[in-house]
């Protein structure tokens, strides 16, 4: 693992942007979406946290400054994101665009701790974030981006909870916003917030990769501002939620990360997260990442299995449209992130993911059928012996649960083969039939 010197620069120096492919470095201010000498991705440096007066910060100093931003505290931000602003955007200064976000709750259900198999299983519900996604930390920080670099417009392509995201952000800081999205293959709630909060809204005839390539071309030739995951200061946002759930752990590292993944944007920020944490010791050793993928969406698990020796794409096709993407722009931040952590990528079926999904919502928890990718591999890697029962895992979930209402309709209204469907129930206006629903209900013992 990187020594502290490796991952940060000297104390207190200004951040700097660096092409993970050639080196080559650039000013913070920069606005390219991508390295502009071979195109490669760029990652964020900071420098090794300092106090008012200069001195380096120990990891004690450190845990303390991070407690002391955090919530309703005379130094405190309302932001889950930004009491983690000397190691996210410590020049942030005025321009923080902020809801604020972050600050999203580790659940425990007895429910999912049978169901998967993990004693005490963790939930990490990055649902609860202002527009129902843990986009929204990431995009706290590239739209604040976009206002210190001026840019008189904004854009991402979206499968839709990136597209929901940025439109409520650009609102926010006054700047115009516009999202690709592949048309007819946006769930209606994430499409509904992106209309609502006024973003233009462009309907790709492609799949989400070709959005991707026609919003890249477009920032380049048209000058807009790229909010996309490849915008390694939405790689800093997207940090915090490691961050957040190892400060709730009081800095105890969990043996396992388990995280959805598609474009491969938060399996990078977890990575980077858990390489600055443990280069500045505020972590003792390093959690496993697991990073789950749909069979039909799984470029990046079948490369796993070859060791990353070649770099797939695929058709992408499955019901977890958050992550129905073929080529994850992300890869290489990935690959680095999986090898650091002895991590491991698998793929579920759509079976297997819904099967989940039902079982989260059945437990009063909720998400959309992308998040419970996460806990479908848990249950699946204890099914392998790879996770153990009494192991300490943390499950994110990704998305809020009225990310995809008419995929619930179909599951418990439309669809007659789906054997755990919760119908509703027509009666006649009277008690007596509600004494008849409430016997069957009974009858049926739900454990809670």
């Amino acid at each position: 693992m990187n020594s502290v010197a490796e991952v940060f620069l000297a104390p207190g120096a200004p951040s700097v942007q660096r092409c993970a492919r050639c080196g080559t470095v650039r000013d913070e201010l920069d606005a390219a979406p991508a390295c502009p000498e071979c195109g490669g991705l760029l990652e964020i440096l900071h420098g090794r946290p300092v106090d008012a007066s200069g001195n380096v910060l120990d990891a004690l100093s450190i845990k303390h400054a991070f407690a002391q931003h955090c919530c309703a505290r005379p130094l405190g931000y309302a932001s889950g994101v930004w009491r983690f602003e000397s190691i996210v955007m410590p020049s942030a200064g005025s321009a923080i665009t902020s809801h604020p976000e972050g600050n999203t709750p580790l659940l425990s259900r007895a429910a999912l701790s049978r169901w998967s198999g993990v004693n005490g299983l963790l939930i990490k519900h990055e649902g609860h974030n202002p527009t129902g996604s843990f986009k929204d930390r990431g995009m706290t920080v590239g739209v604040t981006q976009a206002v210190r670099v001026g840019a008189t417009a904004v854009a991402c392509a979206s499968t839709g909870n990136t597209s929901a995201s940025l439109a409520s952000y650009a609102a926010q800081a006054g700047i115009p916003g516009l999202v690709f999205v592949p048309e007819g293959k946006v769930a209606v709630g994430k499409l509904a917030q992106t209309l609502a909060y006024g973003a233009r809204t462009l309907m790709v005839r492609g799949d989400f990769d070709a959005c991707l390539r026609l919003v890249q071309e477009s920032a380049r030739e048209l000058g807009i501002y790229l909010l996309n995951s490849i915008n390694p200061w939405r790689v800093e946002g997207q940090k915090t939620i490691v961050l957040e759930l190892l400060q709730q752990l009081d800095w105890k590292a969990p043996d396992f990360i388990v995280l959805p993944a598609g474009n491969l944007g938060n399996t990078a920020a977890f990575g980077k997260a858990l390489r600055e944490c443990y280069a500045l010791g505020l972590i003792d050793r390093l959690p496993r990442l697991v990073a789950v993928q749909a069979a039909g969406a799984a470029p990046f698990a079948k490369s796993f299995r070859e060791d990353f020796a070649t770099r797939y794409t695929v058709a992408a096709e499955t019901v977890a449209t958050a992550i129905r993407i073929g080529d994850p722009a992300s890869w290489d931040r990935a690959v680095r992130a999986i090898r650091g952590t002895n991590g491991i990528v698998l793929a579920c079926s759509d079976e297997d993911i819904v099967d989940a999904k039902v079982v989260i919502d059945a437990a009063g928890v909720g998400c959309e059928a992308a998040s419970a990718a996460s806990i479908a591999g848990v249950r699946r890697l204890v099914a392998d012996g790879i996770i153990q029962s009494a192991d300490r895992v943390v499950a994110v979930l990704t998305g809020h649960v009225l990310k995809d209402p008419g995929m619930l309709i179909e599951l418990h209204q439309t669809r007659a083969d789906f054997a755990n469907a919760n119908r509703p129930i027509v009666i006649d206006a009277n008690v007596a039939a509600v004494a008849r629903v409430l016997r069957e209900t009974q009858s049926l013992s739900i454990t809670p």
